[in-house]
């Protein structure tokens, strides 16, 4: 029994790490396959290439290139528009672990609210549950990433309060 529940286990974070690499912009943008945290690790100690974040940023629906999304992913507008125009240069470890991170959150909140465009409106508005805090105003400090993680999990198992 406790083999099974680990194998359903792993299989789910292998998931969870394939929907992240693909906002990310998957094998394409990232010159490989991610099979395991490990890899996603490596990853992300080489740095991500900037056009990783480009593809994220690209595939966001209501979430505009704010103040809010800068800290979230640590990294100006200007310093984005700056890693665009050198798509081959790596993102520092800081950025591409923030990076990552959004794209992580993001995909949870997706599979927890059923779609990408809830997610991403979820993000921005202020919750209850965060003192009337946005999500994504949060996602600055490993702190607020601990809270919206923790939030996220209260409302997958319908825990509000």
């Amino acid at each position: 029994m406790a083999v099974a529940a680990e194998v359903a286990r792993s299989e789910g974070r292998g998931g969870d790490l394939q929907k992240v690499a693909a906002l990310l912009g998957g094998t394409r943008v990232l010159s490989r396959r991610l099979t395991s945290e490990l890899d996603a690790h490596e990853l992300l100690l080489h740095g991500l290439p900037a056009s990783a974040v480009d593809h994220l940023v690209g595939s966001l629906m209501f979430i505009g290139k704010t103040d809010s999304l800068e800290k979230a992913v640590g990294m100006s507008l200007r310093t984005w528009q700056r890693r665009r125009d050198a798509p081959t240069k790596p993102l520092s470890q800081e950025q591409s672990g923030r990076a990552w991170k959004f794209a992580e959150i993001l995909s949870k909140a997706t599979d927890v609210l059923g779609t990408q465009a809830e997610a991403e409106q979820w993000l921005e508005r202020p919750a209850i549950g965060l003192d009337q805090r946005r999500p994504i105003d949060l996602l600055g400090t490993p702190a607020g990433v601990e809270l919206v993680e923790d939030y996220l999990e209260r409302l997958e198992y319908g825990v509000y309060a």
